[in-house]
């Protein structure tokens, strides 16, 4: 019996980790909310790690909030990086691995072409530098991490950018869609379904899986605009029926919808890493788009 511990299991990836997991033989799953465990108490998560004793803790909780992270300094920072070091810290005291979601935004942003796992970090905002700050934190206090970076999570549960365009063709003709900012969406199913292998594998290799723990990348393909997303989401929603028409989708730049927070103008990452290591394609975000009826 394998016993998998979930943080922030009401989140996008934590929802999606839970169902997935719970069709899984021989797994036993604790999956906590922050109403059920505050990971930014220690003395909570030693409580509940040792109490459970996982063989893996998956932490899909964060404070992603980036706007709302440029005032909310203080709680950015107990939540992803305080909390993520409390857990690696429990899980080396057991024996356990720790898998941690990260982002594109310990990046600036601004390089040419696509960000490799070993490029130089450069976070813009209080989200980027705390979430960075969590990552070398983990790596620091648990021997046994893997930090999976991703960008642009959109899925069924939460908030998110295709629910947010399918709300607002319903009450527009007419849109302006940033069009100079670019990543790969990245569906939270897939997202777990990657950790769930990794995980897979770190149970069923033992000690021999100890050279492939460190930060790998997971994002979607093909690359696209905030622009090019929203008009691929109100092309396929036409097509299922989900809208009756489209909005018409102008492109606008970065500066034309100042937000309080930077934005990366470049969220491209390389997935080559996690492919090769473990058999984990980069996600076809335009695949998980084919059931928009699930979205509303």
């Amino acid at each position: 019996m394998v016993k998998v511990l979930i943080t922030g299991s009401n989140g996008q990836v934590g929802t999606c980790l839970v169902k997935q997991l719970q069709a899984c033989p021989k797994t036993e799953i604790l999956a906590v909310d922050r109403n059920e465990l505050d990971i930014t108490s220690q003395s909570d998560v030693v409580k509940t790690v040792n109490e459970f004793k996982p063989h893996i803790i998956i932490n899909a909780a964060a404070h992603t909030a980036v706007d709302k992270a440029e005032t909310e300094v203080d709680l950015s920072y107990a939540i992803n990086r305080d909390g993520p070091l409390y857990l690696a810290q429990a899980a080396e005291n057991i024996g356990a691995a720790l898998l941690h979601i990260s982002t594109d935004y310990v990046f600036a942003g601004d390089k040419e072409g696509i960000y490799s796992e070993s490029d130089t970090v450069n976070p813009q905002g209080v989200y980027g530098t705390s979430k960075l700050a969590g990552e070398k934190a983990v790596l620091e206090a648990c021997s046994r991490a893997v930090i999976l970076r991703t960008a642009w999570v959109f899925g069924e549960e939460g908030n998110n950018f295709v629910k947010t365009m399918l709300s607002l063709a319903e009450q527009r003709d007419e849109l302006g869609i940033v069009a100079d900012q670019f990543g790969g969406p990245t569906y939270a199913g897939d997202i777990a379904a990657a950790l769930i292998t990794i995980a897979n594998d770190i149970v069923k290799q033992g000690n021999s899986f100890d050279h492939q723990y460190g930060i790998y990348h997971f994002s979607g393909l093909p690359h696209t605009s905030w622009c090019g997303f929203a008009q691929t989401i109100f092309d396929k929603a036409v097509e299922q029926k989900v809208l009756d028409k489209a909005p018409i989708v102008k492109g606008i730049n970065t500066e034309d919808y100042p937000t309080p927070a930077k934005r990366p103008a470049n969220s491209k990452l390389d997935t080559q890493k996690i492919t090769e290591t473990f058999g984990i394609q980069a996600c076809d975000w335009q695949r998980a788009l084919n059931q928009l009826v699930d979205y509303q």
